[in-house]
């Protein structure tokens, strides 16, 4: 296979500067080397549906939440090796399923329904029964990013990742395609994800402790989603909150039931 299928871990995120990257990057050099990818530009097609359902239940925070993507770690044709990945997180832990095949069979798979055959295992079913219940997903965004990818070097499985230059856009949504589009993230600012199983290690949280580096909330597709409908994702999240309870109320007036006031928005 050549690549890790399944992920489950814990993805802590970070808005710092580039000063603070750099105050980190030499807390890390004994510890820690670029990954098998070390410098790359992420290339991220993200499905949905007309309504975006997946964005606008990502945004509001819940319990539980799932995408879909094809990603690329370079520039695509249609022999390159691409990834179709099921992201899901419940109760903070991060559930990752993916399945490598050409740019040419993901497209076929995912976007006209064709099966790739040789992929016939849990993932590619998990992958399948996804997309059997968001009756006319498609494309919906492309999403890239410069980053840079660290692991320990005694093996285990700690990682850091820090993310710049993400762009977003609705049109021309292929891999093959240059980046470009609009930019989610301020300028000077870098996305730092540490990525691990368990517990940090010690000298990363005296660095985050005395730089006063505090984790954030931040979903990059959920964030793209917003600029699009020109709002902050807290503004769009109370919303969708509003619109789901008195969609709730409107139900439960309809069957003469009282409303519960534990939703599940989305």
């Amino acid at each position: 296979m050549g690549y890790q299928a399944v992920f489950k871990r814990y993805e802590l995120k970070y808005r710092i500067t580039e000063e603070q990257k750099a105050k980190i990057l030499k807390v890390m050099e004994p510890y820690m080397e670029a990954d098998r990818y070390g410098k790359s530009t992420i290339r991220n097609i993200y499905f949905d549906t007309d309504d975006y359902i997946l964005a606008r239940h990502s945004i509001a925070k819940p319990d539980y939440k799932e995408k879909l993507r094809i990603r690329s770690y370079s520039k695509a044709d249609a022999d390159s090796t691409v990834f179709v990945e099921l992201k899901r997180k419940y109760d903070h832990v991060v559930y990752k399923r993916r399945v490598g095949v050409t740019e040419k069979e993901a497209v076929d798979w995912i976007c006209r329904g064709r099966s790739v055959g040789m992929h016939d295992d849990q993932r590619s079913r998990e992958i399948d029964y996804f997309l059997s219940l968001y009756d006319g997903i498609r494309p919906a965004l492309y999403l890239s990013y410069d980053r840079e990818a660290y692991r320990m070097k005694d093996g285990s499985d700690f990682r850091v990742t820090f993310d710049t230059n993400i762009l977003c856009r609705e049109h021309d949504l292929s891999l093959e395609s240059d980046p470009y589009g609009t930019s989610i993230l301020e300028d000077g600012m870098v996305l730092m994800e540490l990525k691990c199983s368990g517990g940090l290690p010690l000298w990363m949280v005296r660095i985050l402790s005395k730089e006063r580096i505090y984790k954030t909330s931040f979903s990059k597709y959920g964030t793209a989603y917003c600029s699009f409908m020109e709002e902050t994702p807290e503004e769009r999240a109370h919303e969708i909150a509003a619109e789901s309870q008195a969609a709730a109320f409107r139900e439960a007036r309809a069957k003469k039931i009282q409303p519960s006031y534990r939703m599940a928005f989305g």
